[in-house]
């Protein structure tokens, strides 16, 4: 089992319902990419200085199985990092 974990640091001009927006394209993830096994994300409830915003982390069978996941996700990142890019802090 291999697990994948990326965290977001937001801009401060980032609102709620665009963290849902965000949330929402994530949450279809699974659906879209057969290799994923577990899929979880939510946003930092802790809010300390050193807290990212918000947090996915994500499951596979094997490196190979991540690696096409990957390859899948490219396919559907325009979207994606269309809705976060704006969202993001470099």
């Amino acid at each position: 089992m291999i697990t994948h974990v990326v965290f977001f640091k937001f801009k401060s001009s980032v609102s709620d319902a665009d963290i849902q927006q965000l949330a929402d394209g994530l949450g279809a993830l699974p659906q879209q990419i057969d290799e994923i096994r577990e899929f979880r994300f939510g946003a930092d409830v802790i809010r300390s200085e050193r807290s990212y915003d918000f947090g996915l982390v994500s499951s596979f069978d094997d490196l190979d199985a991540l690696q096409r996941s990957v390859t899948r996700f490219t396919r559907n990142t325009r979207r994606l990092s269309h809705m976060s890019k704006p969202y993001l802090q470099a």
